[in-house]
């Protein structure tokens, strides 16, 4: 990052039960001014996953001020290695096989952002009017499409679309994907659970992404899925990142 480029992020979460569940297994963190944000998806049962997802998000939350991202990415591997554990024991004193949950975190330092997961929340990437998905999930569905046993176009009839293979939780081990990118001017970070994108097609998420508002575009989001039948609790947070130089260099000649 030069001197001169300053990004500042604004952003927002929603979040919905849907039309079929009785209980919202999901949460979200939105922490603008930290540079931090993450959905979790929890499962369980009973309520369980209630717990796993809201024991995920707030370990992330006590992550402290970090001094590069590095150390911001360490700081929450280390935090989601340590409620893998802490819902192991968990599901032990409650007799529960599991109590799991996806999740996906995006952390802001500079002008660069790491991303880490496991299962199939999922990050996208608007950028020059194109949606681009930089994880990959978890799931069997997509090991399937990946290995070409499937097809892409049959992957969304498939009896078994929702058995992931990796979530925090399920595991004595948890292994966490991670990567980095460098940000640009009008970047715009999705981060959903599958109660989004099984429902809404990246088409029809273009639509929505180029307005504004992250709040008013976060709750479109929700609302095309429950128009879709809202099967699933939906999550959305919405990043925008805006570099403050650019702006400053088109208005700081006053000769012109």
């Amino acid at each position: 990052m030069t001197d001169a480029t300053q990004i500042q992020w604004s952003s927002a979460a929603c979040t919905d039960v849907g039309l079929v569940r009785r209980i919202n297994e999901d949460a979200c963190l939105d922490r603008p001014e930290r540079g931090l944000w993450a959905v979790a998806d929890g499962m369980g049962g009973h309520a369980l996953g209630d717990v796993a997802s809201r024991m995920v998000v707030d370990a992330l939350d006590a992550i402290p001020a970090p001094d590069s991202l590095a150390t911001f990415m360490a700081d929450a591997r280390d935090r989601l290695l340590a409620v893998n554990q802490q819902l192991r024991e968990e599901a032990a004193a409650r007799g529960a096989h599991i109590i799991g949950s996806t999740v996906v975190v995006l952390v802001a330092w500079d002008d660069q952002c790491g991303y880490l997961w496991a299962g199939d929340s999922r990050i996208y990437l608007y950028r020059d009017a194109r949606l681009r998905r930089l994880t990959r999930d978890h799931s069997q569905i997509e090991e399937l499409v990946s290995s070409g046993s499937i097809s892409p176009e049959d992957a969304a009839f498939y009896p078994a679309r929702n058995l992931i293979t990796r979530a925090v939780g399920a595991a004595e081990t948890l292994d966490i994907d991670a990567d980095t990118i460098v940000v640009e001017d009008g970047d715009i970070f999705l981060l959903c659970s599958d109660g989004l994108s099984n429902e809404v097609s990246e088409q029809d998420m273009c639509s929505v992404l180029p307005a504004g508002d992250c709040r008013y575009a976060a709750q479109a989001l929700i609302d095309m899925a429950l128009q879709q039948g809202g099967r699933d609790n939906i999550s959305v947070v919405l990043v925008r990142a805006e570099d403050l130089s650019s702006i400053e260099q088109t208005v700081l000649n006053p000769t012109l």
